[in-house]
């Protein structure tokens, strides 16, 4: 699957801070359990390229 393929898989997805002071994205669904840790450099830099592609989308929308 890539990243413009459609799915009519559903998920649920929960952001958060663990007690080991990592940023947890946790990912459950049909056959899905994944949790993926990150420090806290790396969550930002997530935050940052999400907040990114929403703007290029709205960018777009905007022509």
């Amino acid at each position: 699957m890539g990243i413009n393929k459609e799915s009519d898989v559903t998920a649920n997805l929960q952001i958060g801070p663990t007690s080991l002071g990592m940023v947890r994205i946790y990912i459950e669904g049909d056959g899905i359990d994944l949790p993926m840790d990150f420090e806290p450099e790396e969550a930002i830099e997530i935050a940052e390229e999400i907040r990114a592609a929403a703007e290029a989308v709205k960018a777009q929308k905007g022509r």
